[in-house]
């Protein structure tokens, strides 16, 4: 490639990057209502524009119970295997209560107990038994619990599709989330109802259905068969309860086996919610199907049923949920059960606005900061290596526009670590440059050509130049894997950054050589 055409291609992308880089500074009406200009650009995380901050606690205690439940069941099976059955074994207060019939009754089920080996005897008396869980035990189901709920509102609140972009949400202690939404006024209501929701989805066959639960009371005088419960079909508008349901307390089927979830339309064009199944789930959504055509089957999510289709057909990967809800509840249904069901219940203990002033004048005093460091920097390479110290700053400058034009491209977050990852790329942009400059002196003071010395430096210098930024580049990522909120931002400017400064080192700073002197036959470098 010659150098005028290289020469073109650097300046057309210096030209498409800038024109990114300047959209930044212009309102955001402006650039939506033209049509030249990118709707979007750098996002400002909360650090900088403001918007929510949340404490969201953990009800671990809930974990607990589910988990003495789940051992409830599995105790109370094997003991019916062995043709015993317990006057009582319920879970009350964190504990297992056992009241036995006999003595044989209580040995054997003290030996099934141990043998579980999750838990521990707190109390006896007579026949009646009573067990906690272990504390390794506890301690494994409290940080299980808490890594599932943690990863369940990542999914919700950074949903790719439907979530809230740029958000933050990270553990805090033990049974605690950090919640950090920026521009949050305009999502509040969302957010809310997504971390709200539990998101536990339901598949019950209908036994019986009333427009009240009174009429549907009326229809058991000796009250509801064991084992059913009544659950509500409410209009979100009114809060009118348009319908109630005689369900099964334990499901068919749960949303454990989704796949997907997306929003559709109907043939009214009213919203639905699209749902795959796994092939596991497909199987068993198929068999429930088949064996109970032209029967009403409910669909409930969070105890509320959503609604009761009758059943037409054989059905197994694919279904839908209707209901009456906006496009936008909708959407939001389908981010809940794409990110799966929250094991136990949150809440949030702690809210807290965060306004913009103090994002503003953190924008100001970074912009300053890199400004100064700009202008040092500047002032020192060009009073150091003269015309070489020019090259080296219009280098700088072209590393600036790219770094932030490729910001802007992929719409990152800038924070304020991250604006402190920009000033570091300033001050760290003219190091390559440094490596390089010595070498051709070094190759000038062997008594080479002007032309061969610039070409052994640059040619010496690539691996140190490569070296040193790999290292930093590979630190940057190890930042961005593992490092939550602002550290990412400040890892995905410091990366960036190294990959601009080593282009317009190598590529920017060798084509200035390569115009001036070039092949002209000069007496002295000013380097």
């Amino acid at each position: 490639m010659n150098v005028r055409l290289r020469v073109g291609s650097i300046v057309a992308l210096v030209a498409i990057f800038g024109y990114l880089t300047a959209a930044n500074f212009l309102p955001k009406q402006v650039r939506m209502d033209s049509p030249l200009l990118p709707d979007d650009g750098l996002r400002w995380g909360l650090d900088l524009q403001g918007g929510i901050h949340w404490v969201v606690g953990v009800e671990l205690d809930e974990a607990t119970t589910r988990e003495l439940e789940f051992v409830r069941g599995n105790l109370k099976e094997a003991f019916e295997d062995d043709g015993r059955s317990a006057r009582a074994l319920v879970v009350e207060g964190g504990r297992l209560i056992a009241e036995l019939r006999s003595e044989r009754d209580a040995e054997k089920f003290l030996e099934l107990a141990t043998d579980y080996g999750v838990l521990r005897s707190v109390a006896k008396d007579g026949l009646r038994l009573e067990y906690e869980l272990t504390a390794s035990w506890l301690q494994e189901i409290r940080e299980r619990t808490m890594l599932q709920v943690l990863e369940v509102l990542r999914r919700r609140i950074d949903d790719p599709i439907r979530g809230i972009p740029d958000s933050v949400v990270t553990r805090q202690g033990d049974d605690r989330v950090l919640v950090q939404i920026p521009g949050g006024q305009i999502d509040r209501a969302r957010a809310r109802a997504l971390l709200g929701s539990t998101g536990f989805l339901e598949f019950k066959l209908v036994e019986a259905a009333a427009e009240s639960e009174a009429l549907l009371r009326s229809r058991f005088p000796d009250g509801l068969p064991e084992g059913m419960e009544i659950v509500p079909e409410i209009d979100k508008e009114t809060n009118r309860v348009l319908q109630v349901y005689l369900l099964p307390e334990k499901p068919e089927l749960t949303g454990n086996y989704l796949e997907d979830a997306r929003v559709g339309f109907d043939r009214q064009q009213r919203p639905i919610v699209n749902f795959t199944f796994n092939p596991e789930g497909g199987e068993l959504f198929g068999q429930l199907t088949e064996s109970h055509l032209k029967e009403q089957l409910a669909i409930v999510l969070d105890g509320r049923v959503y609604s009761a289709p009758v059943i037409q057909s054989r059905i197994s990967m694919r279904g839908q949920i209707s209901g009456r809800f906006s496009s936008q509840e909708a959407a939001d249904l389908a981010v809940v059960l794409r990110a799966g069901a929250l094991s136990v219940p949150v809440v949030i203990e702690e809210e807290r606005t965060v306004g913009p002033t103090l994002g503003q004048d953190s924008i100001d005093s970074g912009l300053q900061a890199s400004l100064v460091g700009l202008i040092a920097i500047v002032a020192f390479v060009v009073g150091y290596y003269r015309l070489s110290g020019g090259y080296a700053s219009l280098a700088l400058a072209v590393n600036l526009v790219l770094l932030m034009g490729l910001m802007s491209l992929f719409e990152a977050t800038l924070t304020l670590p991250g604006i402190a990852g920009l000033v570091l790329t300033v001050g760290m942009a003219v190091d390559a440059n440094v490596i390089i400059f010595e070498r051709i002196r070094e190759e000038l003071r062997t008594g080479k050509a002007i032309r061969a010395a610039i070409a052994t430096g640059f040619q010496k210098a690539l691996w140190t130049v490569l070296d040193a930024n790999i290292t930093t580049l590979i630190t940057a990522i190890v930042l961005f894997q593992f490092g939550t909120g602002p550290i990412k931002g400040f890892a995905v400017t410091l990366s960036v950054g190294i990959l601009t400064s080593v282009f317009a080192a190598l590529v920017v700073t060798r084509l200035l050589f390569q115009l001036y002197p070039g092949s002209r036959p000069v007496e002295r470098l000013s380097i």
